[in-house]
């Protein structure tokens, strides 16, 4: 039924699919009954799928990664599809339109999709003002980021009023540096500019009443070298965990036409495409830290066997987007299932 619903869907745009269908499962969970239904359908309860980490204690290790639910406005209704928690943003201090349109496409061949979206979002205030109306139990993330019109080095001002601002409605924080669509925010993970910023977060979180746990998205295109040097920089800050990993701005071995690729241009590619460098990644920090600090590992999962190869790596829990769009709420249910016949 989801895959002929899916190719209704995907004749349709993209970005303008997406957030109609998330109100077509909005009006639907406003049906009587409806929600219980999809906690039927969707959600696998057993306490083997507990996992605690930095302090916080999951319902099961499947998540949806950020950017399907940018401004917190959909999270309350995404909850009944399965998940075990929820991350919103990327949030920005000041509201964005984005890059320009058309930024977002679909690479039906490679189940893939390539986005230059730029964190297009409403802003912290507004997003504060959506965390307000949580009724879900489920543990919610907060991913931050910056303006595109902040430079670099004014970067960490950005990430601070963000953090503030969200610190008394998520579970934890992630700093996201790692997004090729905002010019030069990829420069942020050199080893000296990521250690400054990451350390006055972590100055700021120690000063709070009650700390936050954070992590750190990285992108799939970093050297061992560079991951070399996020393993000491973790160490140094005493950051809480890392995800790996985000878009990759490669286009190696797609199956979509050449024309097609440079008709399209520029953004990041997630989906089916970085399954195996996010992997490697995920394994490489696991294997030369030796274990050091919990990994959230997203890219390419497609089905309940790519999420077991990721934890078999080294990730401690799982994160879906691209993924869930094509595979649709089954999927959370289908991994959840497979790690507990997994034993």
């Amino acid at each position: 039924m989801f895959k002929l619903v899916r190719s209704i869907l995907f004749k349709f745009d993209p970005e303008k699919i997406h957030y109609k269908t998330v109100g077509m499962i909005r009006f639907i969970l406003r049906i009587p009954g409806m929600k219980g239904i999809w906690n039927g359908m969707y959600r696998v309860k057993d306490d083997r799928l507990k996992r605690e980490l930095f302090g916080i204690e999951f319902e099961n290790p499947v998540g949806l990664a950020a950017g399907f639910d940018k401004n917190a406005s959909m999270y309350n209704d995404l909850a009944y599809c399965g998940f075990g928690f929820i991350e919103v943003g990327t949030v920005t201090p000041k509201g964005q339109p984005g890059n320009d349109k058309p930024r977002l496409f679909r690479l039906k061949e490679d189940e893939a999709i390539i986005n230059r979206m730029g964190f297009n979002n409403d802003g912290v205030e507004n997003a504060v003002s959506n965390l307000k109306k949580r009724k879900t139990k489920l543990v919610i993330g907060g991913n931050i980021g910056k303006n595109k019109v902040t430079p670099n080095e004014s970067a960490t001002e950005d990430y601070i009023i963000t953090f503030n601002a969200l610190f008394d409605y998520v579970d934890y924080f992630v700093v996201n540096v790692s997004s090729p669509n905002t010019p030069n925010l990829r420069a942020l993970q050199e080893k000296e500019p990521l250690t400054q910023l990451l350390q006055t977060l972590q100055d700021l979180n120690n000063k709070k009443e009650s700390r936050k746990p954070i992590l750190l998205k990285i992108a799939p295109d970093l050297t061992n070298e560079q991951l070399d040097d996020i393993i000491e920089i973790i160490k140094d800050t005493q950051l809480d965990g890392v995800i790996a990993a985000n878009t990759t701005i490669s286009r190696e071995g797609l199956k979509t036409s050449k024309e097609r690729i440079e008709e399209i241009g520029a953004g990041g590619l997630s989906g089916k495409p970085v399954k195996s460098r996010s992997t490697e990644v995920i394994r490489y920090l696991a294997d030369t830290s030796n274990k050091a600090f919990p990994i959230i590992g997203v890219g390419g999962i497609h089905s309940a066997e790519d999420a077991l190869e990721k934890m078999e790596a080294g990730a401690d829990l799982v994160q879906l987007y691209t993924g869930f769009i094509y595979e649709g709420p089954r999927l959370v249910k289908d991994i959840n299932k497979a790690i507990l016949s997994k034993g």
